[in-house]
């Protein structure tokens, strides 16, 4: 078992490490993270490349998450060895590598982006129907609230719900626990602007042009 563990981690925080933003640098020929909120996430790619990048960038790092789930309980399923509780406990370990390795990728001096579309992509391979819900939760939070921020934090709040509820054992709750308290500290100055009144409205973006390239 240790081996496994060892072994799905990494191969997990590598493949969270792979960033849609290099793909958007790639055909724009503009590194995201020296421009605008200057991280690699998906959001900071819409505000400087504008909506086209942002959807490209959310696509690859939410499939990045779907993939490493699917794949790790593919493996599990096929290796027959694993009881329930430690595929619910292995699966939330992958989803976690992932998020580290987007957050944190190694070959990018640690610097990457805060984890959310990876996030949403990890809920919706786990267990569809709840990711499915916190997705348009987020979407609606997010429209509701005019700010994307508050739309994160409820679906976080259905991640960590998702780990209480349908996942066995303590370790998918620990997990959980220790990513959207992550997400927290990644938001902070979020937090600060949004106090100050100064954080972006999705409204306010919506307005702005589209760069030119």
């Amino acid at each position: 078992m240790g081996i496994w563990i060892i072994t799905i981690f990494i191969i997990s925080y590598l493949i969270g490490s792979i960033h849609g933003s290099k793909v958007a640098q790639f055909f724009s020929g503009i590194n995201i993270k020296a421009e605008g909120l200057k991280n690699s996430g998906a959001s900071n790619a819409a505000v400087v490349l504008g909506m086209k990048y942002g959807i490209l960038v959310a696509f690859i790092d939410i499939f990045k998450g779907v993939f490493v789930i699917i794949a790790t309980r593919l493996f599990m399923q096929q290796n027959g060895s694993f009881s329930s509780l430690e595929q619910d406990a292995l699966l939330y370990l992958a989803g976690a590598a992932v998020i580290l390795g987007h957050n944190f990728p190694i070959y990018t001096g640690f610097k990457g982006g805060k984890g959310t579309a990876s996030i949403i992509g990890i809920l919706l391979a786990i267990y569809w129907p709840v990711g499915l819900i916190g997705l348009l939760l987020l979407i609606g939070t997010t429209i509701l609230t005019d700010y994307l921020l508050i739309g994160v934090f409820v679906f976080y709040f259905v991640f960590l719900s998702e780990a209480i509820w349908f996942s066995e054992g303590y370790i998918p709750v620990a997990i959980a626990s220790f990513l959207f308290v992550m997400a927290l500290i990644l938001h902070i100055e979020n937090f600060r602007r949004l106090a100050r009144k100064e954080e972006m409205r999705i409204s306010t973006f919506l307005k702005r042009k589209k760069p030119s390239l």
